[in-house]
């Protein structure tokens, strides 16, 4: 469906993340007029994208070279629960940073904001409208440490173990230096305890600063004239769910449903199904959640976090109802209408 100026006239996308790129991606070649606003963030330091959002992206951009030359992930090395033994299990990912995704992903230069012409915004940053407030389920927070690997470690593989307060991520970047992720006590503590992760990690060259590890969604992650996307909408736990594909999808949807508003979609009936569809996804990253936290290990700090999850999941029950109901569906990159109640000309 062509775009239409008679609805609108640009769209501001603020950030230089994965879903701005997307949203600016899709909506241009859709023939929207994009403008981007800058918004400084910290970046993760290292992302491990698998093989079904590498798809999806290459899909998205068109870009079959997108991922060519990173390093590659073939095994999980998962020691989970109290006295649990290890396990190897397949796995299928690179690892980049997210600066560096970044960078291969940012648009041809686009002109920057005029407000006069334009009419929605997408909010891929923050800040969020004052009336949008975060609704965070869990305390955790993970601290990322650039390590030297010993020798004798297996770069096409990521570590996983858990202790009574909180658990450990390695993920090689090349075959002698990796990251390590540490929630729940500082890298080093739950290192002295770790007889999986520990036994890969030769020393520890520098820090890599710290960022929340908790499941976070504002609410609401959209208004008049505006729509959150990305990080700036909901944040994931980085055990339990792959943040860059949700991401994408998000930017997929955003990008539809200002396609559809152009076109003389009612606005309050998308960005209900926008909201109702993001709520969905962040309830399902919750279910994920607590089947890892269930199992992870037993103690005050797991059950508070699990305690935390449960409170999310009864959250996103009362926004959703017992039966949510959509009234469009993505055919491709496009929203279109579910019943003849939703159709708009």
């Amino acid at each position: 469906m062509p775009f239409s100026h008679s609805h609108t006239t640009g769209v501001v996308i603020r950030g230089d993340g994965v879903a701005a790129s997307c949203c600016a991606h899709l909506l241009t070649a859709a023939g929207v007029r994009v403008f981007t606003e800058s918004a400084e963030r910290a970046k993760v330091p290292a992302l491990m994208i698998s093989k079904a959002t590498q798809a999806l992206m290459i899909d998205v951009f068109e870009r079959p070279d997108l991922f060519r030359g990173l390093p590659q992930i073939d095994k999980r090395v998962v020691a989970w629960g109290k006295d649990a033994k290890t396990v190897v299990l397949p796995h299928s990912a690179v690892i980049i940073s997210e600066q560096e995704l970044s960078d291969r992903l940012r648009p041809q230069e686009l002109p920057p904001a005029q407000h006069d012409e334009t009419q929605w915004r997408i909010l891929a940053s923050r800040p969020l409208p004052a009336s949008s407030l975060d609704h965070r389920f869990g305390s955790r927070i993970a601290g990322a440490l650039l390590v030297e690997l010993k020798a004798s470690c297996d770069a096409g593989a990521c570590w996983v173990e858990s202790f009574e307060h909180g658990w450990l991520f390695l993920i090689p970047i090349s075959p002698e230096t990796g990251w390590l992720l540490s929630v729940g006590e500082k890298p080093e503590a739950l290192l002295d305890r770790s007889h999986v992760v520990g036994e890969q990690i030769e020393a520890s060259t520098r820090a890599g600063g710290e960022f929340p590890a908790y499941p976070r969604i504002a609410d609401p992650v959209c208004g008049e004239g505006w729509l959150a996307c990305g990080t700036a909408a909901m944040a994931f736990d980085p055990l339990c769910g792959d943040g860059t594909g949700h991401a994408v999808r998000e930017a997929i949807l955003a990008a539809a449903v200002i396609r559809a508003l152009a076109n003389g979609a009612s606005a309050g009936d998308v960005l209900e199904h926008y909201r109702t569809r993001l709520h969905a996804g962040f309830k399902r990253h919750l279910e994920l959640c607590r089947e890892f936290y269930s199992a992870g290990h037993r103690g005050a700090w797991w059950e508070a976090e699990l305690h935390a999850i449960m409170v999310g999941m009864e959250w996103c029950k009362a926004q959703l109802g017992t039966e949510p109901k959509f009234q469009y569906r993505l055919n491709g990159f496009e929203l279109q209408p579910i019943s003849h109640a939703a159709v708009w000309k």
